[in-house]
């Protein structure tokens, strides 16, 4: 959904009242699991920490969803819990206008036995103007101690807008990317974390 200008609370919420009824707007949920032998898959993987503590403290973000804590884009609602079928909206800001977009978290991707990593995955819903999935992972090096941040979508455009604004759309999905991994390393950072 385009917007001229930022949706009220109200309107955010019966935007997520429509939302928790749509079906995905793509299959197989799972998309972004391998490797797609078709399609574009985009991902970014960087090292954000080291050790046990800053392994928990990502763990901690993504829990709070702060991978989102970017000035132009937002989640509703704020601390949505993270698990399967939880719907949120995506409130993005982007040259002069607002779009809002449904997602439902369609898998966990942990490792209870281990406990090196933990994320999640969310996939586009019937109105959000890219079809597609995300994933979100926070990791654990067993050796080295690395904690890694990894993002990776495959989406293609959904909306005739989105279409339309194909390169824009691409630019704005690497700004994500980028301003994403900065806010999961201001996350863990010692500074941050004693706020």
């Amino acid at each position: 959904m385009f917007l001229a200008q930022r949706p009220s609370a109200i309107a955010i919420e019966r935007f997520l009242d429509v939302s928790r009824g749509l079906s995905l707007s793509y299959e197989p949920a799972g998309l972004v699991r391998e490797t797609p032998v078709n399609g574009r898959c985009d991902e970014e993987v960087v090292v954000i920490g080291r050790g046990n503590d800053d392994f928990e403290r990502a763990r901690a973000a993504l829990i709070a969803w702060r991978q989102f804590n970017i000035g132009w884009v937002e989640t509703f609602p704020r601390n949505a819990p993270i698990e399967p079928d939880t719907v949120v909206a995506v409130l993005i800001r982007h040259l002069g206008f607002w779009s809002l977009n449904g997602c439902r978290i369609v898998y966990l991707a942990a490792s209870p036995e281990s406990g090196r990593h933990f994320g999640f995955a969310h996939g586009t819903l019937t109105n959000h103007a890219e079809s597609g999935e995300e994933l979100f992972q926070v990791s654990m090096h067993p050796e080295r101690g690395d904690v890694t941040y990894r993002i990776r979508a495959m989406s293609w455009p959904q909306a005739t807008l989105a279409r339309v604004g194909q390169p824009i759309v691409r630019a704005l999905q690497a700004r994500f990317r980028r301003d994403s991994v900065a806010a999961m390393t201001r996350a863990i950072s010692l500074d941050e974390a004693r706020r």
